[in-house]
């Protein structure tokens, strides 16, 4: 744990990157090139540019037809990194056009969070087939901005031009404030008359994450949040990461481990004493920079510098995997990347330390403590998941929290504990809302009926499909699901613009 002087000194560091660093750092928020302009679409070149792929073709069928054009610029501004030091990072900056009163004049703000990537040139600003965050830039252009929506999509710190060599994952004080200079610098070149001061935040995975972590700054800084959506949120981190190690690991594991160790060494200094009481050789003589990349993960395998099979753990690793309709992705085998005496002592500290919230399995009573983390892991890892848990704060503006029950990436127990804990705290039925796309239709009334219903067709087409149930398992958090819940947010922001809330 930290000493006094080491909070006194983090506390130290955290006002002087709020007030922009030392005397030498520039101002976070502000400018730090030449903003370009990537992209101009009309309502038609738009829908053109979506429908041009079978892969892509498919978000108007969700988003509907574009009321605008869309105009996109790359905006680079300066922030901080994962320990407060000086860096820059970039976003897209997504502009409705046309002459429909919904494209025209002062316009709500969306401040969008993209999802995890192991692809360090990932950039929403770019709408080129070949850039891997092309689909997820086509999905938020479609969604909020060619409906009347300003758009600010940070790419974060570590991706894109940033000059940040690492990225800091689920570091809610730094990811939330990269947030807030991307708004800032965003603000600052948006034209004149073009935000009418109402503010949404939405992301999808990790952007869930960093959406809600956003929100609670933001509230907690008295700046104004109109309402917020986190998306298939990691939010209840902790309770993810004690799940990992109790033999319950999330499809997808072997990415978000590594950009969690790096990111979390970087912001505590103590989540290991040498990476190489982590990860097995030969992979731990790469692993703490290798993520972001410029290469691609088969790339990365080919050069022995990630699991061949994905393996998270040895194949006589204990705790034993718990999920078995899992057991086909390769969680436990050869060539594993943990070491088993890590994942022995992890389960140790929850043994001894476990959270009252992270109950696995989970219970009633675990879904709906207002003390979920009290708790005082030794783990170091353990401890830093505890430290970037989001369930320590009570949002005061509505929120929508919305995604799939049979997600097998981000267990859906993250959102039901946090709304769990939210809920015990006191938010309302009016000022919280839990959508899960797997429940049915609640009535004729139910405002989310459409995307419960389009979901399930979605999921019974990928099952009727070449891979049947396995490519449903294998879509269902990055395919699947982001359309669907993307589309509800929308409709409740659309609401709450309405309801004058």
């Amino acid at each position: 744990m930290h000493t006094p002087l080491r909070l006194s000194l983090l506390a130290t560091a955290a006002l002087l990157a709020a007030c922009g660093g030392g005397n030498d750092s520039p101002p976070r928020g502000s400018i730090a090139a030449p903003t370009e302009s990537t992209q101009s679409f009309t309502t038609t070149s738009f829908s053109a540019q979506v429908n041009a792929s079978a892969a892509t073709a498919p978000i108007l069928q969700v988003a509907g037809a574009p009321t605008c054009g869309v105009d996109v610029q790359r905006i680079r501004y300066n922030t901080v990194g994962g320990s407060g030091e000086s860096t820059t990072a970039s976003a897209a900056l997504m502009v409705p056009t046309g002459t429909a009163a919904a494209c025209t004049g002062a316009r709500p703000i969306v401040l969008y969070a993209h999802g995890t990537t192991a692809d360090r040139n990932y950039n929403l600003a770019s709408f080129a087939p070949t850039n891997a965050a092309y689909g997820e830039a086509l999905l938020v252009a479609a969604m909020y901005a060619a409906q009347g929506f300003v758009v600010v999509a940070p790419n974060y710190a570590g991706y894109d031009s940033s000059a940040l060599n690492y990225h800091p994952y689920l570091n809610a004080n730094q990811q939330s404030s990269d947030m807030v200079d991307a708004l800032a610098a965003a603000r600052s070149v948006l034209a004149s008359g073009r935000d009418n001061g109402k503010l949404f935040i939405t992301g999808y995975s990790q952007g869930g994450y960093v959406a809600m972590a956003t929100h609670r700054a933001m509230q907690a800084a008295g700046q104004t949040v109109t309402a917020s959506a986190p998306l298939s949120a990691p939010s209840a981190i902790s309770l993810l990461v004690d799940y990992n190690f109790s033999g319950a690991p999330a499809l997808g594991s072997t990415v978000f481990t590594p950009l969690l160790s790096t990111s979390w060494q970087r912001q505590f200094g103590n989540v290991y004493s040498n990476i190489t009481d982590v990860y097995e050789a030969p992979y731990a003589a790469t692993i703490e920079n290798l993520l972001p990349s410029t290469q691609s993960i088969a790339a990365l395998v080919a050069a022995n510098q990630f699991p061949a099979t994905q393996a998270l753990y040895a194949a006589n690793a204990q705790p034993p995997l718990a999920v078995p309709a899992l057991a086909p992705f390769g969680f436990y085998g050869p060539n594993n990347l943990i070491k088993s005496s890590f994942l022995a002592s992890a389960a140790a500290d929850i043994a001894a330390q476990g959270c009252p919230g992270n109950a696995f399995p989970a219970t009633a009573g675990s879904l709906s403590t207002t003390t979920p983390l009290a708790c005082a892991p030794t783990n170091g890892f353990r401890r830093a998941a505890v430290a970037n848990d989001l369930r320590n704060w009570l949002p005061t503006r509505p929120m929508l929290m919305c995604g799939g029950a049979n997600d097998p990436t981000v267990n859906f127990l993250s959102t039901r504990a946090t709304a769990g804990y939210f809920s015990a705290r006191g938010a309302t039925a009016a000022s919280l809302t839990v959508l899960d796309l797997e429940a049915a239709a609640t009535g004729p009334t139910d405002p989310y009926a459409a995307a419960k219903a389009g979901f399930a067709q979605a999921v019974a087409a990928t099952a009727a499909g070449p891979g049947g149930t396995t490519s449903v398992v294998t879509s269902y958090h990055g395919g699947l699901v982001p359309p669907f819940c993307n589309a509800a947010a929308r409709g409740f922001f659309q609401g709450v613009i309405a309801a004058g809330i």
